[in-house]
């Protein structure tokens, strides 16, 4: 390749790593915020807003960019034309295990909460379970089931299967979480009623 080309191409490709790990540990981030939100601490005095930009945007570039000069000084010149993200198996495969785990610790405190409440919620049962299938992409826990299947590893039919998953799952993920979270959400959509009230007045 030309190198003005070539240099397009790693562009592309450490920009694709990047967003890719932002998009985990954003994942993370809302895990945590998600926990600290249910045991009560999100409302200490200590604002938590600056950690939570760092955990986000700053912990892929502490992967992204030693893996970007291994590549570079390694296996230069052909690095662009590659399958990627080989090296960065480890912060993609630690995201998952700490959501998981995260993900457990809030499951048992929404039971504890609905089980102390039964009286109130005679469908408690029901309620966990849309609670757990609601947190489910919001987690990105399906990045687990993949986990330990590398490109490697798989062919064959589970390859194709792996790859339609993974890709419509990472897809549709912002789509799903923005309805759940946002769009069915009561407030949002009282929000939105009055937004629109106010637009048809003023014209």
């Amino acid at each position: 390749l030309p190198s003005q080309a070539a240099l397009g191409c790693r562009a592309a490709q450490v920009l694709m790593q990047y967003c890719i790990l932002a998009n985990h540990y954003w994942f993370l981030v809302e895990a945590v915020y998600l926990y600290k939100l249910l045991i009560g601490a999100v409302f200490s005095e200590k604002n938590y807003y600056r950690l939570y930009l760092y955990l986000g945007w700053g912990t892929p570039v502490v992967f992204v960019v030693p893996w970007m000069a291994a590549k570079y000084l390694k296996e230069n010149p052909g690095w662009a034309a590659g399958g990627g993200g080989a090296g960065l198996r480890v912060p993609h495969a630690v995201f998952p295990q700490i959501n998981l785990l995260i993900f457990m610790r809030i499951l048992k405190v929404i039971l504890a909460k609905l089980r102390a409440n039964q009286k109130g919620y005679a469908d408690y049962k029901l309620r966990l379970a849309k609670a757990t299938l609601t947190l489910i992409p919001l987690f990105g826990i399906h990045e687990v089931v993949f986990i330990f299947a590398t490109d490697e590893q798989t062919t064959g039919i589970l390859r194709y299967v792996k790859v339609f998953f993974t890709l419509f799952l990472n897809s549709f993920q912002g789509f799903l979480v923005a309805v759940l979270y946002c769009f069915a959400n009561k407030e949002v959509k009282s929000e939105m009623k009055k937004k629109w009230q106010l637009w048809k007045l003023d014209h």
